[in-house]
């Protein structure tokens, strides 16, 4: 079984993936996004990368996608389309991680298939932000609409301080995503949900006078097995942006008295979850790739 994973850089997640493949003697190659190459009507040349003919291999892995312009992200997810049509199993499929990289889209989806989820504005506008911000309580968290691991975001519970950092948006041309700040307990859940199924979980307990609770800023990770509720929740989240893997966030929201789905990564990360639950989560991907084979 040979298998590629498209990636930005080669950190702590390809050599996981590495070691994982050679327990189980799959075959791993990670390749670059951006060495990508597409043909069309040049002899029976397909989609290419580091001169290997992605048409021919056992599954592809999306790892991590690279910033980029709106053309090469388009590109990117172009071939990755091309690729599903030519039947190439694909994890995640490139709908779900078109979907899952765009908050608000994701966010929608997910409200959408009738789970609860935090109120949310988006939009071009200061001034509309401006009105969101009231209509939100006045205590917002304002995040990049693509984003991961807690960073780029700011909590405004001050109007004049929300005015000054709407209008700064507004100015370098970005959305503003602005969400109603959530009274937590301190901690939140991630699950990791894989083939219809929550393979791992942890809750992770927010660093002390910090309302984040991301491992990269310091959160402290536990193990835990979710409640069916909270299970349930999780694979319906993942289900609803048709990703086979996903790492969900899950938050209790103080004020309801009920868990929210915050957000669905279809690239997640791995490292602390492993970590403190003892499980391989690289050899379960590489196995459901072997699942997906034709």
């Amino acid at each position: 079984m040979k298998v590629v994973a498209l990636v930005s850089g080669f950190g702590w997640h390809i050599e996981d993936l590495k070691r994982a493949a050679a327990d189980l003697r799959v075959e791993f190659i990670a390749i670059e996004f951006t060495s990508l190459k597409g043909f069309v009507g040049i002899s029976s040349r397909s989609i290419e990368a580091a001169n290997l003919d992605l048409t021919t291999i056992d599954g592809l892995l999306v790892r991590m996608m690279p910033p980029g312009g709106l053309e090469p992200v388009v590109f990117r997810m172009d071939a990755l389309q091309r690729l599903a049509i030519e039947g190439v199993p694909i994890l995640n499929p490139p709908r779900a991680v078109e979907i899952s990289v765009d908050k608000y889209l994701s966010l929608a989806m997910i409200h959408h298939a009738g789970l609860p989820v935090p109120e949310t504005f988006a939009g071009e506008s200061s001034d509309d932000a401006l009105e969101a911000f009231k209509l939100l309580g006045e205590d917002v968290v304002v995040k990049p609409l693509f984003g991961s691991e807690g960073r780029g975001l700011v909590r405004v519970s001050d109007f004049e301080t929300a005015r000054r950092v709407f209008v700064a948006l507004e100015r370098i041309g970005s959305v503003l995503y602005v969400q109603r700040a959530v009274r937590h307990p301190g901690f939140d859940y991630r699950a990791f949900v894989l083939g219809g199924r929550v393979i791992a979980a942890m809750k992770r307990h927010g660093p002390p006078g910090d309302w984040r609770t991301n491992v990269a800023l310091g959160a402290h990770p536990e193990a835990v097995t979710l409640d069916p509720k909270r299970e349930q929740m999780a694979l319906a989240a993942a289900r609803a942006v048709g990703a086979e893997m996903a790492g969900v966030d899950l938050l209790d929201d103080l004020d309801r008295g009920e868990p929210l789905v915050i957000e669905v990564n279809a690239v997640p990360g791995w490292k602390a979850l492993s970590r403190v639950t003892g499980i391989d989560i690289a050899a379960a991907i590489l196995g459901h790739l072997r699942v997906l084979q034709r």
